[in-house]
């Protein structure tokens, strides 16, 4: 018999208390032994995904399901998170963990398995509960992935119901469980994340990308070529990080096109050209969803064109860029428009325009430059949430060769009306109780300090 959301969030609190005493050692090993199921499954859930959704591709999937787990577990393992977490004898503060509750999680059909399996991970290291809301397109998939944690929680001693699936899921039914939960992690679109953060339960949301990345004039161009591939044709352009937008000199056009094309990125820079693939792309000014998060070739013939079925990346070059050009807005295709600009100063004011008129603004940005003074400018100018300097815009998430925090949540800031301005870590999931001990501490005398 099918669970009500009140039952599951009731058999979540279960389980929570049945972990209560468990030590920091018993909780980590939860943690690996949930990466390691999902690890040893990941061709049959990537094959799953592509077959439900009909979005990303198979070989990426397992690429994204790898780096999930082992990335996540190497940034987790040895990061305190069960009784006292630090002492801060200096002034007097010991912090000490506890869990924030049942954790909602909103997946969305482009992570059916690494969504769950990250944010689980996150959520497990605080002792913390998690019942996932799948996105109806994606339930076996996702489905299939909670039952995988379920199995290695039970093999960890610790009890099944510390990851449940909401079965048959409705819109209904999601609203349900923002609201009987104690947290929400809400990934997906504009509308799912308003409605987290419009159920009075606390919410770390995720806003829309449309990342533009700009191209420095000191950047070389072939080594531009494998990081614009990446970041825009990489699971066939569905992450919110993915470049949808190129900046580049107007000088080195010739030489841009030419590097992509031999880097299997087909451009394309006829106007006539260019206005079929926007009526595809964009009938009557909505993304086309027949032909989001397929293959470039695909979406190619579908604009009456033929090109090679190796094709990573649609290029295709624009003169209108913001309000006036739709295909400045998100698409999540492995597709990326092409934009000139004269001066460095130029090439940021478009990228912002792109961003505050098109949307995508908090989220992120890409800059391939040597230019530290070009690098900073571009930070003070674009409110976004990660900017992403010689690699590939959609390693936003905490690949292993950047700083970042491991993800699948990438959160934007009140610029893209979230509370929180970037990664969601596993810190995020923890209460902290700060003993604070009396200190000597002589206060400046006031009347000396005002005079």
């Amino acid at each position: 018999m099918e669970l009500t959301i009140q039952e599951m969030v009731e058999k979540a609190r279960v389980a929570m208390d049945q972990i209560k005493d468990f030590t920091q050692e018993q909780v980590d090993q939860i943690c690996f032994e949930a990466a390691k199921a999902v690890y040893k499954d990941r061709e049959t859930l990537s094959e799953m995904a592509v077959e439900e959704t009909r979005l990303g591709r198979v070989d990426h999937k397992i690429g994204k399901l790898e780096l999930a787990c082992s990335m996540m577990w190497e940034y987790l393992q040895d990061k305190p998170s069960v009784g006292v977490i630090a002492e801060h004898p200096e002034i007097g503060i010991t912090e000490v963990a506890k869990p924030v509750g049942v954790v909602a999680c909103i997946s969305p059909a482009t992570n059916p398995g690494a969504t769950p399996i990250a944010n689980f991970m996150q959520a497990i290291k605080g002792k913390n509960a998690m019942i996932v809301s799948p996105a109806p397109r994606a339930k076996a998939t996702s489905g299939r992935t909670v039952d995988l944690i379920r199995e290695a929680c039970v093999k960890c001693g610790a009890p099944a119901d510390l990851i449940q699936c909401v079965e048959n899921v409705t819109i209904e039914k999601s609203g349900q469980l923002m609201a009987a939960a104690d947290l929400i992690v809400a990934t997906g679109g504009a509308g799912m994340v308003k409605a987290a953060y419009s159920s009075g339960t606390p919410a770390y949301g995720v806003g829309p990308g449309n990342p533009p990345v700009i191209l420095d004039r000191d950047f070389d161009i072939e080594e531009a070529v494998p990081i614009m591939a990446e970041a825009s044709g990489f699971e066939n352009g569905i992450l919110c990080d993915g470049c949808n937008h190129f900046l580049y000199p107007a000088e080195k056009e010739a030489e841009v096109f030419e590097a992509w094309r031999k880097g299997n990125i087909v451009v394309f820079d006829k106007k006539e050209d260019v206005d079929k693939f926007r009526e595809v792309m964009f009938p009557e000014g909505k993304a086309n969803a027949e032909i989001i998060g397929h293959d470039a070739d695909v979406i190619a013939k579908a604009a009456g064109f033929d090109i090679p079925k190796e094709t990573e990346v649609i290029a295709l070059k624009i003169d209108k860029i913001g309000a006036e050009e739709i295909l400045t807005h998100e698409f999540l295709g492995p597709t990326m428009t092409m934009i000139t600009y004269e001066t460095f100063e130029e090439a940021v004011d478009k990228a912002l325009k792109i961003l505050t008129e098109q949307g995508g603004i908090g989220h992120g940005t890409g800059v391939l430059s040597h230019n530290e003074d070009h690098i900073r400018y571009v930070a003070d100018k674009i409110p976004v949430s990660r900017l992403m300097i010689n690699q590939p815009s959609s390693d936003g998430w905490g690949p292993s060769h950047n700083g970042l925090p491991p993800t699948m949540s990438e959160s934007c800031g009140t610029w893209g009306n979230n509370i929180l301005a970037g990664n969601v870590d596993y810190i995020h999931f923890l209460n902290i109780t700060r003993i604070a001990r009396r200190l000597d501490i002589e206060w400046p005398d006031a009347e000396e300090m005002f005079k």
